[in-house]
């Protein structure tokens, strides 16, 4: 049986991965499954941190939430190296993180 990279907690400051929008972030600290099995499973979770206007930015968790709620509202804008090669196969999951706001355009030309 495999072993799944991203199945060590980490803390806020080092997520495997960043997601946001609309002023809501989420830092994926880890995932129960291996990637190439979450695809197909609609109640696959991850432990994320989380903060937003209603949390005063503060951030809580790390807590469980459903991959398919990060993905269906929310802009990958940080994928650690870890993150990248789990889900380079993943077609839900774009790693094209040219337009970040922390990347600077000119940068990839």
């Amino acid at each position: 049986m495999a072993k799944n990279p991203l199945g060590k907690t980490r803390d806020v400051e080092n997520a495997y991965a960043t997601f946001e929008a609309n002023g809501f972030e989420y830092r994926i600290a880890k995932t129960y499954k291996l990637a190439k099995n979450e695809a197909g499973d609609p109640w696959a979770r991850w432990n994320v941190w989380a903060r937003s206007p209603f949390t005063n930015n503060q951030w809580e968790g790390p807590r469980d939430t459903s991959r398919t709620e990060v993905l269906g509202n929310m802009v990958l804008t940080y994928a650690s190296p870890e993150f990248i090669e789990a889900y380079r196969e993943d077609p839900h999951i774009s790693l094209d993180l040219r337009l970040s706001k922390d990347v600077d355009p000119l940068e990839w030309l």
